[in-house]
This record gives structure tokens, sequence and C-alpha cells, in this order.
């Protein structure tokens, strides 16, 4: 790891402040931007920590829906969004380990948008809005790719707001040493329609399956994907699974969803 300075601001002011200098690089949860500087493959100048940033931190019902710090733990969330969006409790208590979930945070996660990560299947089903120093992002403009978002340089994610669903699950099928998503779905129901957002399958990172959403608009049951094939071309392969096996597990994992929502 290369040497760099550490500063812990205390105001979202004086955090954009902060990372206004060359070489400064924001630090929410750390759990992947640590790990790469100690393999240096990155080397800020500046570690800028967001976690001193009292405005960022918890998680509370508003205009909207629930509202989440950006620098909130995922443990927190787990215990503090379970008694109004349970099957976002569920996800956030099921990343990593005790370790991962008292550190890594629900900006952290968006920020970097891992394409195995759990959060981003969250916000894309839930079709929140991502809030950052200067304005507001819904989740289907916000995710642009693997490891890709729509922020800005020196622009950083302060919270996210969750509209509530009626109804909602996700299900993971899960790589056992790192708990990231080998596949991942989340589905929400509200009165407008059903979201399915897929993590951990894509080259692209996460999706909207719109066909199993207008299927389960129609009948939200397991026995409403069961005629549908999701196509594998785009399917991630790897030592964990073919491009068809994660195919195959979107919509068994969908299914799988559904059940556990209604």
């Amino acid at each position: 790891m290369h040497n760099f300075d550490f500063v812990k601001p205390s105001t979202i002011a004086e955090a954009v402040a902060a990372l206004s200098h060359e070489g400064a690089q924001a630090l929410s949860g750390g759990q992947t931007l640590i790990p790469t500087m100690k393999q240096r493959l990155a080397a800020p100048a500046t570690l800028v920590s967001l976690t001193g940033i009292a405005e960022m931190q918890g998680v509370c019902l508003g205009d909207g829906g629930l509202h989440i710090g950006a620098a909130t733990p995922h443990a927190t969330v787990a215990r503090e969004a379970k008694a109004h969006y349970p099957a976002l409790a569920k996800l956030a208590g099921g990343i990593g380990d005790p370790a991962v979930r008292n550190k890594g945070t629900v900006g952290g996660s968006l920020a970097n948008n891992d394409p195995a990560a759990c959060y981003p299947s969250a916000v894309l089903a839930s079709g929140a809005t991502i809030v950052t120093n200067t304005r507001t992002i819904a989740a289907d403009d916000y995710f642009q790719g693997m490891f890709t978002t729509a922020l800005h340089d020196g622009e950083i994610i302060t919270s996210v707001v969750f509209p509530i669903p009626e109804k909602a699950a996700y299900v993971k099928f899960d790589q056992p040493a790192s708990r990231f998503a080998l596949t991942g779905v989340f589905v929400a129901k509200y009165a407008g329609g059903v979201r399915v957002a897929v993590t951990g399958a894509s080259q692209d990172g996460v999706f909207r399956w719109h066909e199993a959403e207008a299927a389960l608009s129609a009948n939200f049951s397991p026995a409403a994907v069961s005629g549908l094939a999701m196509e594998s071309r785009h399917m991630i392969a790897d030592l964990h699974g073919t491009p068809a096996y994660r195919a195959n597990l979107v919509k068994v994992l969908t299914s799988r969803a559904v059940a556990a929502a209604g």
C-alpha cells in the first residue's frame, strides 16, 4: 500500500471541499477500496472518510418512503429497516460476514456498483432515488453498467430513498466464501405494478427483467414466471457457473422471491 493522507470531515460541505483536491478519493465502508489499495491497484493521495458525517447516517421514514443515510452500515439497516421494509433489512443482514456488515455502507456499495453486490438490486427493484450533494437520481438512470454509475467526479451519495412496496423479497444464490451473489433477485410489488431486479448474473451489472415484471403485474404468483426464459447471451461466465447456469438461476430465484414475498 502506498502512503496517503487521511481526513475525516464532519459535514457534507467539508467532504466535497476535500474531494476537490487532486488525488482525493472518498472512503465510505472501504470494503472494496482498501483491499484494492493493499494490492497497489489504486493509490489515492488522500482518503476522505465519509463515516463521520452525522447527516449521512441513520434510517427513518420520510417523504417518499424509507430514507437511509449513505454512510449507514449494513448492520444498522438490517436492524432499523426491519419494521418498515423487511425485505431490504433481510438483504442487508445477508451481506458478507459481521465484520463487513458493520463496516460496509449503503453508499459505498452503490458508488462502487459491483456486478455481484446485493444493494443495487434493492435500489433498482424499489425504484429508489439516489440523493447526492448536488441532485437526485432515479434508480433507472443511476446504474450504467459494470462498476459504472451516473455519479460525476467529486459527487457523493448522501442518502437513498426507498418507496415501500406492498410486498417484496430478495433471494440470492451466494458464493459461500464471499457471500456475494452468484445471482440474486429482488422482487417488489407496488400498486402500479411489479419490479424485478437481478444482480450477479449479467456482464452489464444489475438489470431489470421486464418480461417477468409484466407477467407478475398480471398475476403475482410463482406460476407467472414458469413459462418465461432468460436469455443467456450476456450472462457472466466464470469458474462458478456458465451463462446458461446463471440464466436458469434468474428464473428459479425470481419464482422463489415471489413465493417468499407472497
